[in-house]
């Protein structure tokens, strides 16, 4: 499966924008998928993910209440809205699928990355 992010940009603080990661390879609906950000030096942060089918979705605590993670199968699709953009939300953006059925947050819990989109916040 391979895996396309886009949607990223230069914002203030306060904010919105909608990261999309597009999917593309035998049956990618079955992969759930996760939403990931990593700033230089340092490790992949979970940020979201949804199961396969859309039924159960997870947050990083730092995140919730602010971004919120959906998909359309159809369109081979996962969103990501992020309101109220914070500079600590700074960082390049990446969306990963797996196989697991659950919205897992581990980054090694996923074998397909796509490239990252950045997000750069202004405040």
């Amino acid at each position: 499966v391979q895996l396309q992010a886009s949607g990223g940009g230069l914002v203030q603080a306060g904010d919105s924008l909608r990261l999309s990661c597009t999917t593309s390879g035998p049956t990618v609906s079955s992969y759930s998928t996760g939403w990931f950000r990593q700033v230089p030096g340092k490790e992949y942060e979970f940020v979201a993910a949804v199961s396969w089918n859309g039924d159960s979705s997870s947050y990083a605590d730092s995140v919730k209440g602010r971004f919120t993670i959906s998909r359309d199968n159809a369109k081979n699709t996962v969103y990501l809205q992020i309101d109220s953009l914070k500079p600590e939300d700074t960082a390049v953006y990446y969306c990963a699928a797996t196989l697991l059925g659950t919205a897992a947050s581990a980054p090694s819990l996923y074998g397909y990355w796509g490239q990252g989109t950045e997000v750069t916040v202004s405040s």
